[in-house]
């Protein structure tokens, strides 16, 4: 995996060996972004899979669900890491093999299938979702939502690339994302490394261009959505949505129907990772804030349904009232792929 807390100057690669190296390069962010979490967690447990040694299959299966437990502890608030470990853990419970090493190799088949599986969601809803943004203009986004923080080709960013290569003329303006600075070091080296044209601005200056009409349309990804369409996303996603709303400029949130959690309700109910403090007080390693200070770093907040104009997703655009497009849209994925749907 491309270590992302080095971009944009060093372009180098992780690679891990172990389940234990995965949690570890999710838990310091080496590997960012919900929908890769979980690709990054369904690979690390297919890792783990081949270090358990034995041929009983039940002690496999009970040592392999404490794999799973482990890779849940990495992260609290992407839906998608523990969307992922259940689908692994599902497989590795309910299958027909009565080998070990046939249900090893298929763990690995798996954790491949879901990689693939993200691409093609990705340009799906890059090809469904574009058709909302306008066929020329500036579109702001939040934090990094790209292939950085996916399988390939990205959620909001896929909406965004979809875009022009159906001849739109979009622009994009990307705010820095304090305190880890994902919209300055990724999105904009994401989008320059493909010829979109970007603008980077500071966080506080979102407001003072939308009232230039500057931006017309506002395009974020998410960590977790909730069943009422309230959604998690990045620090500073909530103040973006507040401002698109008094603006009268379409705020819409780009995420797979994985990224939905219909176990939570809504979004209060949400849990909010809370990061260290080194990252507000410090700046490339060198303290930038007064000493002897406290500090807070939640690392999410939470847009309520009321400031989202429309969830962009594989299936389709869903509108308010979330609660019953969200349900009719799991309703209709459940259908589709019977009871392996274990998500929801």
């Amino acid at each position: 995996m491309i270590d992302q807390r080095k971009l944009p100057h060093h372009e180098t690669y992780v690679v891990c060996d172990d389940y234990r190296q995965v949690i570890n390069a999710i838990k310091v962010m080496v590997i960012r972004g919900a929908p890769a979490i979980g690709i990054a967690a369904a690979m690390g447990l297919a890792l783990g899979a081949r270090q358990i040694k034995t041929d009983d299959l039940k002690t496999f299966q009970a040592r392999f669900r404490k794999l799973g437990e482990e890779m849940g502890r990495a992260r609290p608030t992407a839906v998608n890491l523990f969307w992922a470990i259940q689908r692994m853990t599902d497989l590795a419970e309910k299958t027909a093999f009565e080998k070990v090493s046939a249900l090893q190799k298929a763990l690995v088949r798996e954790a491949c299938l879901m990689l693939a599986e993200d691409i093609d969601i990705n340009r799906r809803m890059g090809a469904l979702g574009q058709k909302v943004l306008p066929k020329t203009g500036t579109v702001l986004t939040h934090c990094n939502a790209g292939a950085l923080a996916t399988g390939g080709y990205g959620t909001a960013l896929g909406v965004i690339r979809a875009a022009r290569e159906a001849g739109k003329d979009i622009r994009v303006m990307a705010d820095e994302t304090r305190p880890f600075l994902q919209g300055a070091r990724l999105t904009a080296w994401e989008l320059a490394k493909d010829h979109i044209p970007v603008t980077l601005i500071t966080d506080n200056m979102a407001g003072y261009l939308m009232s230039k009409g500057v931006i017309k349309a506002v395009i974020v990804g998410a960590d977790r959505i909730a069943a009422n369409g309230d959604t998690a996303n990045k620090i500073g996603t909530y103040s973006v949505a507040i401002l698109a709303k008094e603006h009268g400029i379409p705020f819409y949130v780009a995420a797979p129907l994985s990224t939905i959690d219909a176990q939570i309700s809504r979004g209060e109910d949400i849990p909010i990772e809370e990061r260290n403090e080194k990252e507000v007080t410090h700046l490339g390693g060198k303290r930038v804030a007064a000493t002897g200070i406290s500090v807070l770093n939640p690392a999410f907040d939470v847009t309520p349904n009321t400031y989202i104009t429309g969830l962009l997703t594989e299936k389709g655009i869903l509108r308010a009232p979330y609660d019953r497009s969200i349900a009719r849209a799991l309703i209709k994925q459940f259908n589709s792929i019977g009871n392996s749907f274990v998500s929801f």
